[in-house]
Parts: C-alpha cells; sequence; structure tokens
C-alpha cells in the first residue's frame, strides 16, 4: 500500500520570478553593489559544469541587478533574491537540468540577500560554508535536492528572519543543533528529509510557535518524541516516518489542532495511541505503521471530524475494534492489517459511507460478518484475509457491493466458487487458502475485469473451461496446490485486450496438469511480457520448449519434477533477464549450456536428479554444489 501526498512545492514559476524582479528591481534602481557583484561571481566561480547555461548572462561587464537572469535587487542595487533551481516548471513547459560544483562562501557577503534558492540542481556539492550565517535578513533558503555533505552550520542561529528552510535530499549528516533550531522564531516550514542526520529530534522544536509544516522524514533520528511537540498549535504537517525513533507517542500531540497530516510510519516507536488524539480535530491523514504500537485503540479515536485516511497497519495493536470509528464518516482508507485485533466487525462500520478500501487483514477478528457492510457503496477494496472468520459461504450480499478488490484468502470459505461473481466488474480476485471444491464454472469467462486471480491452496479439481481464454485483462495468475487437470495450453493461449491482458506472472505448481507444451503457445501474445513462470509438480512430459527463450523479460523459470525429457535448450540463454531457473527432479539429459549457466544476472539454478552429463561449465554466479546432484560430470 502506497500513499503519495506532495511535500511542497516551492520553484518559483518564471511569472513569480518577473513579479520579484518587478518588485526589487524598479526602472530607478541603481546599478548593482560592486561587493554583491563579486560574491555572485564568486559563486560562479565554483561552478564547474552549466549545461544549460543558468549562469551565463553572469557576466562582470553588465549589471547584476538588470541584465542577470535569476537576479534581483532593491533600489539600492542590493542583491536580494538569488533564484537558479534546476527544476522550474510554468503553465507552457518545464526545465529540468544541473550544475556540477559548490557552494561559495562569497555567498555570506550578499548582506541584503531575503530569498536564495539552488535547490534541484542536484550536484552541488561539499558542505554548507558557514559563512551563509552572515545572511542575517534570509527569508527563504532552498538548498534541496543537492550532493551536500557535512553538518548543518551552526551559524545557522542567526537565520532570525527565516521563514522557509529547506535541505531535504542532500547527504547531510550529523545531529539537529538544539541551538539553531530553538533561534528560527520566525520558521514556518522545515525540510530535512533524506539525509542522514542522526540524534534526537531537539526539545527546542517546541519554540517554532509559527511552525505548519515539520518534515524530517528518511534520516536516522533516534530517541523519543519530545512533549514539547505539542506546543505547535499552527502545524499542518508533521512528518517524521523512516526513522528510528523510539519511546511512546506524548500525550500533548493532541494540542496540535491545526495538524492535517500526522506521518510517524517505520519508527520504533512503543506503547499505545493516547486518547489525547481527539484533540487532533484537523487531522485528514494519519499513518503511524510499521512501528510497535501495543495496547486497545482508544475510542476517542472516533472523535476525529475530518479524518480521511487511517493508516496503523503492522503494529501489534490489540483488543477489540472500537464500535466509535463507525463515527469517521468522512473515512475513504482504513489500513489495520498485521495487528492482533480480536472480535468482531463492528457493525458501526456500515456508516462509513465514503470508504473506499478497508484493509483489516492479518488479525484475530471472528465472525459472522456484520450485514451493514452492504451500505459501503462507495467501497472499492475490501480485504480481510488471514481471519479466522470461519465464514463458510460469502454472504450474498456482497453481490451488492461494487468491488473492485476483494481478498478473502484463509477466511474458511467452503463449497464452490459463488456464481455473483459472474456479475461483478471485480479486478482483483484472492480466494486462496480456503477449502474450495468442484470446478473454475464457465461463467469465470463474464469476469472480464478480471486482472488477478490467485485460487491456490484449495481443493479445485478438473480442467480450465474453455471460457477461461475471455479473461482478456487477466495478468497475474495463481492456481496453484489443488488438483486442476487437462492441457496447459489451455492458460498459455488466452485473448488480451491490449495493453492490457499480458500476463506477468503464473504460478500452476502442484497440480495434474498434462502437456507437452507446444512451442507456439509459449509464443503467444499472452505469454510475451511474462517475468515468472512456475509449472513445478505437474505431470507434464515432453520437451522444454525452446521459445521459452524468446520471453525476454522472463526472470523465474521453475519447472521442477514436471517429467521433461530431451536437453536444456540452449535457447534459455536468451532470456537474459532469467535470475532464477529450477529444472531439479526430471529426466533431462546431455550438457548444461554455457550460454544458460552465464547468463548475467542469474543467482539460482537447479538442475540436481536428472540424467545430464559432460563438463559443467565454467561460471560466475555462485551455485551450491547440491544444484549438480546426480550429474555424471566430466571434472
Amino acid at each position: 500500500m502506497e500513499i503519495n501526498i506532495s511535500v511542497h512545492n516551492h520553484t518559483f514559476s518564471l511569472f513569480l520570478l518577473l513579479l520579484l524582479s518587478l518588485s526589487f528591481s524598479p526602472v530607478t534602481c541603481k546599478s548593482c553593489n560592486p561587493v554583491d557583484k563579486e560574491a555572485l561571481l564568486g559563486f560562479k566561480s565554483s561552478i564547474t559544469a552549466d549545461p544549460s547555461q543558468l549562469l551565463q548572462s553572469w557576466s562582470s561587464s553588465s549589471d547584476c541587478c538588470t541584465s542577470w537572469k535569476g537576479v534581483a535587487c532593491n533600489s539600492d542595487g542590493r542583491v536580494v533574491n538569488v533564484t537558479v533551481p534546476g527544476l522550474v516548471s510554468d503553465s507552457d513547459f518545464v526545465m529540468d537540468t544541473f550544475m556540477n560544483g559548490t557552494l561559495s562562501p562569497s555567498i555570506g557577503n550578499l548582506s541584503f540577500l531575503r530569498v536564495l534558492d539552488l535547490s534541484n540542481l542536484k550536484n552541488l556539492k561539499g558542505s554548507i560554508p558557514p559563512e551563509f550565517g552572515k545572511l542575517r535578513l534570509l527569508t527563504f533558503l532552498f538548498l534541496d535536492s543537492n550532493q551536500l555533505t557535512g553538518s548543518i552550520p551552526g551559524t545557522f542561529k542567526h537565520f532570525t528572519r527565516l521563514q522557509k528552510l529547506y535541505l531535504s535530499n542532500n547527504k547531510i549528516s550529523g545531529t539537529i543543533p538544539y541551538s539553531i533550531i530553538g533561534s528560527l522564531h520566525s520558521l514556518t516550514e522545515l525540510g530535512f528529509s533524506g539525509n542522514q542526520l542522526t540524534g534526537s529530534l531537539p526539545a527546542t522544536i517546541g519554540n517554532l510557535v509559527l511552525l505548519t509544516k515539520l518534515d524530517v522524514h528518511a534520516n536516522n533520528l533516534s530517541g523519543s518524541l519530545p512533549t514539547s511537540l505539542g506546543k505547535l498549535k499552527s502545524l499542518k504537517y508533521l512528518d517524521l516516518s523512516e526513522n528510528q525513533i523510539t519511546g511512546s507517542i506524548p500525550k500533548s500531540i493532541g494540542g496540535l489542532s491545526a495538524l492535517e497530516l500526522l506521518y510517524l510510519n517505520q519508527n520504533q516507536i512503543t506503547g499505545s495511541i493516547p486518547s489525547s488524539v481527539s484533540g487532533l480535530v484537523s487531522l485528514k491523514f494519519c499513518r503511524i505503521s510499521e512501528n510497535k504500537l501495543t495496547g486497545n485503540l482508544p475510542p476517542s479515536l472516533g472523535e476525529l471530524p475530518s479524518i480521511q485516511r487511517l493508516i496503523l497497519e503492522n503494529n501489534k495493536l490489540t483488543g477489540r475494534l472500537p464500535a466509535t470509528l463507525g463515527h469517521l464518516v468522512t473515512l475513504t482508507e482504513i489500513y489495520l492489517s498485521n495487528n492482533r485485533f480480536a472480535g468482531k466487525i463492528p457493525s458501526s462500520f456500515g456508516n462509513l459511507q465514503n470508504l473506499q478500501t478497508l484493509d483489516l487483514s492479518r488479525n484475530q477478528l471472528s465472525g459472522p460478518l456484520p450485514s451493514q457492510l452492504v451500505k459501503l457503496q462507495n467501497l472499492q477494496t475490501l480485504d480481510l484475509s488471514f481471519n479466522p472468520l470461519g465464514l463458510i459461504r460469502i454472504p450474498k450480499w456482497f453481490a451488492k457491493l461494487k468491488l473492485f478488490r476483494l481478498v478473502l484468502a484463509k477466511t474458511g470459505i467452503r463449497g464452490s466458487i459463488p456464481r455473483w461473481l459472474a456479475s461483478t466488474s471485480i479486478s482483483t480476485l484472492d480466494l486462496s487458502g480456503n477449502a474450495l471444491i468442484g470446478k473454475i464454472p464457465p461463467w469465470i469467462g463474464n469476469m472480464t475485469s478480471l486482472s488477478f486471480l490467485n485460487l491456490s491452496n484449495n481443493g479445485l479439481h478438473a480442467s480450465i473451461p474453455a471460457e477461461f481464454k475471455n479473461l482478456r485483462r487477466l495478468m497475474d495468475l495463481d492456481l496453484h496446490s489443488n488438483k486442476f487437470s487437462g492441457h496447459l495450453d489451455a492458460v498459455f493461449s488466452k485473448e488480451t485486450d491490449d495493453p492490457l491482458g499480458h500476463f506477468n506472472t503464473i504460478d500452476l505448481s502442484d497440480n495434474i496438469f498434462t502437456g507437452p507444451i507446444s512451442e507456439s503457445v509459449i509464443q503467444s501474445p499472452a505469454m510475451d511480457s511474462i517475468t515468472s513462470l512456475v509449472l513445478s509438480y505437474n505431470p507434464v512430459k515432453g520437451s522444454i520448449p525452446k521459445s521459452l527463450g524468446k520471453l525476454r523479460e522472463l526472470q523465474i523459470l521453475k519447472l521442477v519434477s514436471n517429467g521433461f525429457s530431451g536437453k536444456i535448450p540452449v535457447e534459455l540463454g536468451n532470456a537474459m533477464d532469467l535470475t532464477t531457473i529450477l529444472l531439479s527432479r526430471n529426466k533431462l539429459s546431455g550438457t548444461i549450456p554455457w550460454k544458460v549457466l552465464n547468463l548475467k544476472d542469474l543467482k539460482e539454478f537447479d538442475a540436481s536428479n536428472n540424467q545430464l552429463s559432460g563438463k559443467i561449465p565454467s561460471h560466475k554466479a555462485i551455485i551450491p554444489a547440491s544444484a549438480f546432484t546426480g550429474f555424471n560430470s566430466i571434472l
């Protein structure tokens, strides 16, 4: 499950640059101050590559206030704005470029500078000069998306007028200095994400009472969250995800009444969710997944009037799901999977009529399912898999839902595949790990929206119906560990709905499918972009098709115990993306082709327990001797 939300966009458009230039450089302004001009030329001299010639106009023979692109001055000829980002977007075009070089200390001599934007230049390296601390009037500093190293200069404590500070996506290390953070009283946005910062988040962060955005995700921060976070009454965006933060969530977090986004995922946070979270009355997006949270969900969680996404998966939360969650009528997505919740799903969940995704998988929830869920007419994804629901049958009211994705793996379903599925628009269907019996019905061909089908680990039998060919959008198929029989070509030769319907993965292992596999069917359109083909433990017999070598995107090929005879086709070596080739327990003879054993990405190979002979080709891949057991080799 992935959710992407834009963190910030500070790239100035050309229109805005024009406005800034007009406001800072009126017609009657004085010529460029020589100190400022020398400082900017010092920066230019530290640039070793400028392929888009962003600094071409910066010439010693011209006026930096009127002729230099990206530079604006005030009426006294003092430089107040230097905006030379590597990414500039406008309604008509996007320019994306780079510069090689370092940050010159001479920039620190621009004593009237208010805006410095050198973001997205990609290849600015070295440390941030401490001389930058002399820029006492600076209000905006954007140095993000470069290759800057070293620590955050202590001189940053002088930026008392700074409102926005972005150093994200560099290689900056060290700690976040307490003295600096406590001094930036005018700061409204702080972005340090995607660096190598260590230590804890300073308690002095609570001094930044004007802060609206705090993004320090994807670093190596440790320690606990400071209680002073609760003082940030203006904070709307808080992302501390992908760190090593420990301790519990402070009760003071309930004081963040303006907070709209809270991301604390992928840390080591322990303890329970405090009941004070009810104070987060503006919260829309909450993600505290991938931590070590324990205890029950507080009923006060149901008092968040604006919440849209609640993501608490992959923790150790226990107890029953509070019925108060049914009050969160603004919710569109709930992810509570892989916890230890028990009891029944509250009937109040039927009130969540804006809900689009409900994922309660991998818990200890029991049935029966509340029929009130039928009211969730906007629900697109329902995942209740790996819960001891004891469903026996999928409730008939499921047919009234408008699901695109239905995942009920290992939920105790028995009997035949329910017929009502034929009239749905389901794209993903996973009924694996149940006790389904009978055949795949001919009406499966009516499920023309299917792109993913998993019926593995059931008791299904008989051959694949001819109507299977109508699944023109099917791209991932898993039928392993059943009792299916019949010819494999019925699967491989299905139709496509270009560009959809070309297989990505097929797993038909542990069945009774037969062959031989025809060369032509492997070259059918449905097979041309397959990445994983697993046919092990079926009595296929015949020879391994040479045309497998034409599957240029094939990465995984597992043909264990299929009764194949003949030689290993040298043509397999043409499938250049292969990483795994398992051919053990067949009746293959002849030699192992050098070309196959020397595929550049090969990591796993096993041809043991065949009738192979000859010399084992030299190879670079690390392959254990057991992969050649039973091989009559000539050393």
